[in-house]
């Protein structure tokens, strides 16, 4: 058989190269003769910006910018093979695992840093970007991004508020006029991993910001906060942020992009799939694997392994995934293209240990998937 290969990276554990290559073990102690194609994918977080360098033959750079709460560290961005796309993502520098799980606020958290990568992209010349939302520990709308990028948020007394969102509070005016100008000569692409919109039910305070640290009461106050920065956008920006699909992304920093830098969004899995050529080597395949480290109700809404279903129920090509834990409310993957969804964990075993040992399960599970697929084809 012709068997693609094409994961996410398992947050905390594998890169999508590294499950990849699990996942080819287990294809191969199933049996040495099946012909597999290993295209690691991602969807517009973490990873994506290694994905989109080892598909393209690209580089990866490091710079000094600030974590979301203000703390010096080193972030990588990427620039593709074709020496003029500069890839960024917003985890690098915000990203939830970035800082110590005591220090995840997203009243205070800030994407400050994520603007300063842009920085060094401009500085180094690049005017073509892809910026990639997934992963972040913020919900401040972006607006550290456009501090960063020189954009004065100022309160009624003329002074430049507070980073993170709760500076929001204290907002009165958006001044663009000292923005660095090398960003209006800019094509710059949003890949995002979810279509949420900035606020409502649905929206990045409500959906996300729980898992970044928000309680209830929080989670109330950031959705005031989101409402208040949507109509300061509004004010200068033709782009209706508040409902845009996609506008929640990295707690909203769709949204500071789409009113202010002219960014156009595209589903971070049909974006990596393009460049990664994966419809390609999936025509004439007969079993396509993938997975991610968590599948749940989210994923069938532009998570990598609904992408990656997506194009091979185009062609009538079965996909399996695995996933390190299987959530609730997975139905929908069913109508996509998904055959089976697989959990790696083969037995009891602490967080800890699942981590350490995430490879050899996902090995296995690949190698039983496929013997299954085989015997049932054969038969």
């Amino acid at each position: 058989m012709k068997i693609v290969v094409a994961p996410d990276s398992y947050k905390g554990s594998l890169t999508a190269s590294e499950a990849g290559e699990a996942m080819r073990k287990g294809i191969q102690k199933a049996s040495l003769h099946h012909e597999i194609a290993v295209i690691p994918m991602a969807d517009g977080g973490e990873g994506s910006v290694r994905c989109l360098v080892d598909a393209t033959g690209g580089q990866i750079f490091t710079t000094t910018v600030e974590d979301s709460i203000g703390k010096n560290i080193e972030a990588t961005f990427g620039v593709l093979g074709d020496g003029a796309t500069c890839v960024i993502e917003l985890a690098a520098a915000c990203g939830l695992y970035v800082i110590e799980k005591s220090e995840r606020n997203p009243l205070v958290t800030s994407t400050y840093g994520f603007g300063q990568l842009m920085l060094a992209g401009l500085q180094r010349g690049y005017r073509r970007f892809v910026l990639c939302l997934g992963g972040s520990g913020t919900n401040d709308g972006g607006a550290g991004m456009l501090q960063a990028l020189g954009v004065k948020l100022l309160n009624v007394n003329g002074q430049s508020i507070k980073r993170g969102a709760i500076g929001l509070a204290d907002l009165h005016a958006i001044d663009t006029a000292s923005m660095d100008p090398r960003i209006h000569a800019c094509d710059i692409r949003i890949a995002c991993d979810v279509t949420n919109p900035l606020v409502g039910a649905i929206g990045a305070s409500r959906v996300f910001a729980p898992q970044k640290g928000a309680n209830e009461a929080a989670v109330e106050l950031l959705e005031v906060l989101m409402n208040n920065w949507a109509e300061h956008l509004e004010e200068i920006s033709p782009i209706q942020v508040r409902y845009a699909a996609g506008a929640g992304a990295g707690g909203g920093t769709g949204a500071g992009i789409l009113a202010l830098l002219q960014g156009r969004i595209k589903a971070g899995s049909s974006f990596i799939a393009e460049i990664s050529e994966l419809e390609r080597h999936i025509q004439g395949a007969d079993l396509v694997l993938t997975g991610e480290g968590k599948v749940d109700s989210q994923t069938a809404h532009g998570k990598t392994p609904s992408g990656v279903a997506l194009i091979a129920q185009k062609y009538g090509i079965p996909t399996v995934v695995i996933a390190g834990t299987v959530g609730t409310d997975i139905e929908n993957l069913y109508t996509q293209g998904v055959c089976s969804v697989l959990s790696l964990l083969n037995r009891p075993v602490s967080l800890e240990e699942a981590l350490v040992d995430a490879a050899t399960m996902l090995e296995s599970t690949a190698e039983a998937a496929v013997r299954l697929y085989s015997a049932a084809k054969s038969g």
